[in-house]
């Protein structure tokens, strides 16, 4: 038998559901072609996990699965993965917190431990946490009940992510060139060296007055970096003519005017849904992914959902200039909610707009944020270090937040 399941106690969970457990661990094993593996799974309360992690581990708490695999220990018994042992008293109290169907969140927990077995460890450097709950999240879409599956997806993708990558935004290498009309310095060599760097995605802003960022910027770039490159603009019909035929990997729609300095705050979806609807439609049809850039508010999230965009970039301006520490963490409070709520609403979560070197940390902490758009305290910094080590540098902060 590939599945040993033992009881502590009777009590603790009834046959039918062991039963019905067992037959989507069966499964998973299937799917993990683990063919001729076996699995001890014991089901426990806190006073007894608390024991194991207390000898074995040093936790004097309860927890809701510990995993021992067998292998490490007995390399010649190698039918055997190991053993995975859940508090059912925890799993009980957790799914009632998190409002989680009790069988799919025990299953979810079986998952995790059976990943342990296997090796991967959401606890050991940058990736390995995002390795593992791909994983366990390709295989609940596999073997989950049908009851919460989503609401159990959706809450295990907040649970850890793969460190955030980092857009660069090579406008201000343009602002220098166009400030003497010259061909010179040119935002293609300063895309290039981003990407060496460890950039993972080039940043131009096609502005309608065409102050920085000219059309044959965007035709270049895309030809030549390697990463993907995302265009800024605002919802014009000549820019999306042209956005659908440069075709980049991500259009960011931003409100935009001629007066402003730069982009002074989120969109303002009120009355223009279907207008942005529209726009974001067009794109899409012609493969290019939309993201909407947005202040920190729930109504304008919630309103986001209405147009089919795929991302949303939080704009992170207002926490950028906050002048006090009580202000800065209100905007940072705010940032993290809409963080969350964008992404239990299925989309894609960057930020980005007056992020530096000393304001990053808090802000790529935020584990539902996946991307930041950076551009000119990077330009500035590459003035003094040049933009391979500026653009190193800002990522190994992003890095060391979430690591």
């Amino acid at each position: 038998m590939p599945i040993l399941i033992h009881l502590t106690s009777k009590k603790l969970i009834s046959q039918k559901e062991i039963n019905e457990l067992k037959k989507r661990i069966e499964k998973a094993l299937k799917y993990l072609k683990l063919f001729h593996k076996e699995i001890s799974l014991v089901f426990t309360d806190n006073k007894h996990i608390k024991k194991l992690n207390t000898q074995y581990l040093g936790r004097p708490y309860p927890t809701n699965v510990l995993a021992f695999p067998f292998a490490k220990e007995s390399p010649l018994i190698s039918n055997i993965l190991g053993e995975i042992i859940i508090s059912v008293e925890k799993a009980k109290e957790e799914s009632k917190i998190y409002e989680i169907d009790f069988k799919n969140y025990l299953l979810a927990l079986v998952t995790h431990g059976l990943f342990h077995l296997l090796d991967y460890d959401h606890e050991r450097g940058w990736f390995s946490p995002f390795l593992m709950l791909k994983n366990e999240l390709n295989l609940l879409n596999k073997i989950a009940f049908k009851k919460d599956k989503k609401k159990l997806i959706n809450f295990l993708k907040r649970r850890e992510y793969m460190p955030a990558k980092l857009a660069v935004n090579v406008d201000h290498v343009a602002t220098v060139r166009e400030a003497r009309r010259t061909c010179y310095p040119d935002p293609v060599h300063a895309a290039v060296l981003a990407e060496l760097g460890g950039a993972d995605g080039i940043v131009v802003h096609l502005r309608l007055d065409r102050r920085h960022i000219k059309e044959r910027d965007v035709r270049i770039i895309k030809e030549i970096i390697k990463t993907k490159l995302i265009l800024e603009m605002a919802i014009d019909d000549y820019l999306i003519k042209f956005a659908k035929e440069i075709k980049p990997y991500q259009v960011t729609l931003v409100p935009e005017r001629v007066e402003e300095i730069t982009t002074e705050g989120g969109m303002n979806l009120e009355r223009r849904v279907e207008e942005v609807k529209k726009a974001v439609k067009e794109l899409n049809e012609a493969g290019i992914k939309v993201s909407l850039f947005l202040n920190p508010d729930e109504k304008a999230i919630k309103l986001a959902k209405k147009t089919g965009a795929q991302i949303i970039e939080i704009h992170t301006g207002m926490y950028a200039e906050a002048e006090t520490d009580e202000k800065r963490e209100e905007e940072l409070n705010k940032i993290e909610i809409s963080a969350r709520l964008a992404k239990d609403l299925g989309f894609i979560v960057h930020a980005g707009h007056g992020l530096n070197y000393e304001n990053i940390g808090p802000v790529a902490a935020i584990p539902q944020i996946e991307e930041f758009s950076i551009g000119h305290s990077i330009v500035s910094r590459a003035l003094f270090v040049g933009i391979k080590d500026a653009v190193r540098e800002m990522k190994e902060l992003i890095l060391r937040a979430r690591g």
